[in-house]
């Protein structure tokens, strides 16, 4: 089988239809913060599918950009680097989450939670390192790249333009975290991951198209 450039902005299509599927599946499952929690079954399989979740983004949004440079120009550009940056974040944060802290979670209970606390923003007491500043950069990203570049998408007149508005609102609303109750903080996630899953269809289906057509 030949490999193309339209078959793989296909594939990534389907990466990014993934990745805003499992974005929803990951907020409905996840456990809480707590260092009990991180030895268990539910934490492992949660953080197994946000990293997928995150490499799957990558890759979806790499396609959507891809396919677009021209008529998203600069803007999207800088909307694919920052939520690019968001995902890569994401995903080594998932990696720890899932390797690292339940090894150490027995030895170092004090260093697991002052981790978790860094990420849900609760009060640090010990050492965790530059991670404070890495962990502090994943909400600009999120919410000004998921605008930039939706923005850019909407404006670019390819993929469907409803979803494009859709994560152009959806992640600068994520802001409203700070006000709303902590039982709806994973909602805000929701729209956020119908719009990657429904620009990821958008681009699939699009790129058969001119695969037909052509």
């Amino acid at each position: 089988m030949a490999i193309t450039t339209n078959k793989l902005i296909r594939a990534a299509g389907l990466f990014a239809v993934a990745a805003g599927l499992l974005y929803i599946i990951v907020q409905l499952i996840h456990p809480d913060e707590t260092v009990e929690e991180v030895t268990t079954t539910v934490w492992s399989v949660t953080h197994w599918l946000t990293l997928a979740m995150g490499v799957f983004a990558l890759i979806g949004i790499s396609g959507m950009y891809f396919r677009q440079v021209t008529e998203t120009g600069v803007l999207g550009l800088i909307g694919f680097l920052l939520f690019g940056g968001f995902f890569l974040v994401v995903v080594a944060q998932a990696f720890v989450e899932t390797v690292v802290l339940p090894a150490i979670s027995e030895e170092a209970p004090g260093y697991v939670n002052d981790y978790l606390a860094a990420v849900v923003g609760r009060t640090v007491r010990g050492d965790v390192g530059s991670f404070t500043v890495v962990n502090a950069l994943t909400s600009p990203l999120y919410l000004l790249g998921g605008l930039l570049l939706g923005v850019a998408l909407y404006r670019a007149r390819i993929l469907a333009r409803w979803a494009a508005l859709l994560l152009a609102i959806g992640a600068p609303a994520a802001a409203l975290v700070a006000v709303l109750p902590e039982s709806l903080d994973r909602l805000l996630a929701f729209p956020v991951g119908i719009a990657l899953a429904w620009l990821g269809f958008s681009l699939w289906r699009e790129e058969s198209g001119r695969a037909d057509g052509g």
